[in-house]
């Protein structure tokens, strides 16, 4: 049976406290995410009901870690994450980094227990079916951040995840979170199968999550409103985000 719980609702007329915004490589998560961050304040919160953005994104520590190995093969060490073709020693590395998102996550709400009333944590990561996809991801999430998640999916093919990985690129910043890119082969290995709408078959506004029903919305991107910005962007990202938050203030269904 059902039961609606109201632990996790964000307050009315307020914020989502708490994102996580998924999707294949390079499909616009962070240039949504720029979006927001250069929108002012008083219209973010209108309009998206996001807060002051606080930005956890597992790809600064997975890069980490390739710079990391790098250095100890020079020094005639053993690498500790990755391979020398730049792929993680085991599946446990991609566990590892959503707990480590989790651990940052609680690391703030221990630092401003009233953080979710001004700000919006927004996680960012891609999973594709290779390493476990979404399914094994979230299985890794806390139960702290389940309490308060809601989900943003940004969807767009494969092929489109290829064309804008291959046209983000700057060779001179590859550790940039809006220029870094992958090599086609990698990309079509890791990411080629994403197993998000098989997630999402079972109910178009929650993702079971263990015991728990997480709200979720899908921000379609296959027209690329992100590259260019602007107002269309704007338009769009209101009605997705407006439609999440107010699924996520009726509360969300657990599971008995």
């Amino acid at each position: 049976m059902n039961a609606a719980s109201s632990a996790g609702r964000p307050a009315a007329g307020g914020i989502l406290p708490l994102l996580l915004m998924s999707g294949r490589p390079a499909s616009g998560k962070s240039e949504i995410l720029e979006y927001l961050r250069r929108t002012p304040a008083a219209e973010r919160r209108r309009r998206f009901h996001i807060g002051e953005p606080v930005v956890l994104d597992d790809f600064p520590l997975l890069w980490a870690w390739f710079e990391e190995d790098h250095l100890l093969a020079e020094m005639g060490h053993g690498r500790l994450h990755t391979t020398p073709e730049g792929y993680f020693l085991g599946p446990h590395l991609w566990d590892l980094l959503v707990a480590r998102l989790c651990l940052e996550y609680d690391k703030l709400v221990r630092g401003d227990p009233r953080l979710r009333e001004h700000t919006t944590v927004l996680l960012e990561f891609s999973r594709g079916s290779e390493h476990g996809g979404y399914a094994r991801a979230f299985a890794h999430l806390s139960e702290a951040v389940l309490e308060r998640l809601a989900v943003l999916y940004v969807r767009v093919s494969f092929q489109e995840s290829l064309r804008k990985n291959r046209r983000r690129f700057n060779p001179d910043r590859p550790h940039s979170i809006l220029e870094h890119a992958l090599p086609d082969e990698k990309l079509a290995r890791l990411y080629g199968e994403d197993d998000w709408d098989l997630l999402a078959a079972a109910d178009p506004r929650f993702l079971a999550m263990g015991k728990r029903r997480v709200p979720y919305a899908v921000f379609e991107n296959e027209d690329d409103l992100t590259t260019p910005g602007g107002e269309a962007l704007g338009k769009r990202l209101a009605q997705v985000l407006g439609g999440l938050w107010s699924l996520a203030a009726e509360g969300r269904p657990s599971v008995s």
